[in-house]
C-alpha cells in the first residue's frame, strides 16, 4: 500500500511530492497557492514511512515505479512532480524513468557520495557517507537509531536563523511535528533505508532525464548540497538552476507559488 494526502482541486494539474526526510504525507507546502493556481497537490509516503507498506531492501528504480503505478491508478497519467530535501533523488529517479513530466527539485539532497565533495564534508559526515558506499546495511543500523523528536532536535540545532523563523511558525511546527510522527509510526526502518539510498552512490541515470527540470536553492541553505546545487545542475540536460537570495532551507514553503508557477509552464497544454 501507498498512503497519499491530497490538496486543491480534484480536476486540478497533478503534482505529486516527495516529501523531505523523515516526515508524512501531510506535511505539504503552497496550502494558500494551490487553489488559485489549479493545482492538485499529491503527497505521497515513500515505504515504510506513514501509511505506506514497508519494502526492505528498496531501491530508487522501485519507487519511480511505485510511482508510475500510483499515478496510473489514481488517473493522474503522467503528473509533474516536486522533489524536497531527501525526497529530491527519489523524484530524480521518477523524472530518469519517465514516470513524470516535469520535476522541481527543491533544497535537493545532493549525491554526497560523489569524490568531488570529498574535500569538503565535515568529518562525521564524511564518515557516515563512506559507510554508505562501502557498507550500506551497516548504515541502515546506524540510521535506525533515529527517533522523531531526535529528528526535531537535530533540525532546531543546525538550521539556520532564516529557517527556523519558518520551522517555529505555531501551524508550521505542528504540521511537522505530526508529520515526524506519522514517518517513524512503523519504526526507523523506512528513514534508515531512505537516508542509506541518499548517501550511498545513487546509481540514477540523471544524464538520461528528458523531462524539464528546475532546482532551486536558498543562498543560506547550510545543509543540501555543498555547491546549491551548481554541479546536480551540470549533470541534468537541460535543467535550471535557481538560487534565491535571501533563503534558506525552507525554500518549499517561503517561495511555495513562485515553485509552482515555474513548475505549471512545463505541464502539457490540452
Amino acid at each position: 500500500m501507498l498512503g497519499w494526502a491530497e490538496w486543491g482541486p480534484v480536476d486540478g494539474v497533478p503534482v505529486l511530492l516527495s516529501p523531505g526526510a523523515a516526515t508524512s504525507r501531510h506535511l505539504g507546502f503552497g496550502a494558500d497557492a494551490v487553489a488559485g493556481l489549479g493545482v492538485r497537490l499529491v503527497s505521497v509516503d515513500r515505504p515504510g514511512l506513514g501509511a505506506s507498506t514497508p519494502l526492505p531492501g528498496r531501491t530508487f528504480d522501485d519507487f519511480a515505479e511505485d510511482i508510475r503505478a500510483f499515478a496510473a491508478l489514481r488517473g493522474l497519467e503522467r503528473p509533474l512532480m516536486v522533489g524536497n530535501s531527501q525526497g529530491a533523488p527519489f523524484a530524480l529517479a521518477c523524472a530518469a524513468a519517465g514516470a513524470v513530466g516535469a520535476l522541481a527539485v527543491v533544497s535537493g539532497a545532493d549525491e554526497v557520495a560523489e569524490p568531488r565533495f570529498a574535500d569538503v564534508l565535515p568529518e562525521d559526515l564524511r564518515r557516515l557517507v563512506d559507510l554508505a558506499v562501502s557498507d550500506p546495511a551497516a548504515a541502515e543500523q546506524v540510521f535506525a537509531g533515529f527517533t522523531a523528536q531526535g529528528m526535531w532536535d537535530m533540525v532546531m540545532s543546525h538550521s539556520p536563523e532564516r529557517d527556523l523563523a519558518v520551522y517555529r511558525q505555531p501551524v508550521f511546527a505542528a504540521a511537522y511535528r505530526r508529520a515526524l510522527d506519522e514517518a517513524f509510526a512503523q519504526g526507523a526502518a523506512g528513514y534508515a533505508r531512505d537516508t542509506a539510498l541518499t548517501m550511498g552512490r545513487w546509481g540514477i541515470g540523471l544524464s538520461d532525464i528528458a523531462v524539464p527540470v528546475d532546482l532551486w536553492y536558498g543562498q543560506e541553505d547550510t545543509g543540501h548540497s555543498p555547491d546549491h546545487g551548481a554541479g546536480l545542475t551540470s549533470r541534468i540536460p537541460g535543467a535550471v538552476r535557481h538560487l534565491v537570495p535571501e533563503a534558506g532551507g525552507s525554500v518549499l514553503w517561503t517561495h511555495a507559488e513562485q515553485v509552482l508557477r515555474t513548475l505549471l509552464a512545463h505541464a502539457p497544454t490540452s
